[in-house]
């Protein structure tokens, strides 16, 4: 079930960054009361292999997601205290030292499972037994959510396990949303910043197609 075009869930969560101060996160409330967009994208798990890649690629990249007005959050099921270890990991020990970036720790799972992105299958409850197992991880997926100044999803994206993201594609898609924000226009495909954009009617359409024939 897709959540485009609908309001982030209105959910706090704990949050922590390189402080070492534990918050409350409201992504929603964030995103409308600082009128910014919001990148949140969730990974596995701390202190694995892809996960760290990821997270050091987002912090490369803030400088780009800082002149587009958006801020830049992470998430796993991890707890705070884990977040905040691993930050005081150095790189060279495969740690994330240096990520300036907000992690939320949705450690009871609220937010990640109501945005249905667990590493969940195979539930089964035994009646004779009275438990209930699933098989998974119980961890997230790499899904990715693009939020506007409104508190409304426009773009998500879930990655398996051992596929890392491409950060250029979020900031292509954060430039083509606010293309359409700011002039009307739609974005056609493989648009970039900078490229011509079209009416979305049937006279804007045929303009743009006899253009780009090829």
């Amino acid at each position: 079930m897709t959540l485009v075009g609908k309001k982030f869930p209105n959910l706090e969560v704990n949050a922590i960054d390189k402080s070492g101060i534990t918050t409350k996160l409201n992504i929603l409330k964030k995103a409308q009361e600082s009128n910014k967009k919001v990148v949140l994208f969730w990974y596995p798990k701390d202190f694995t292999f892809v996960c760290p890649t990821e997270l050091h690629a987002f912090q490369n990249a803030m400088e780009e997601f800082d002149k587009r007005n958006t801020l830049v959050i992470g998430a796993s099921c991890d707890t705070a205290e884990v977040h905040f270890a691993w930050l005081n990991t150095e790189k060279k020990n495969g740690g994330i030292e240096g990520v300036t970036y907000p992690l939320l720790a949705d450690s009871n799972r609220n937010l990640a499972s109501t945005l249905g992105i667990l590493d969940i299958t195979d539930e089964k409850y035994d009646e004779e037994t009275k438990v209930f197992t699933v098989e998974g991880d119980n961890v997230t997926y790499r899904a990715t959510y693009l939020i506007d100044e409104e508190g409304t999803i426009f773009h998500e994206s879930v990655n398996h396990m051992p596929l890392g993201r491409n950060i250029d594609e979020f900031i292509r898609l954060i430039d083509a949303y606010t293309h359409v924000q700011e002039k009307g226009e739609v974005c056609p495909a493989n648009w970039n910043s900078g490229k011509e954009a079209m009416n979305a009617d049937r006279s804007g359409v045929a303009e743009y197609l006899s253009k780009h024939a090829n």
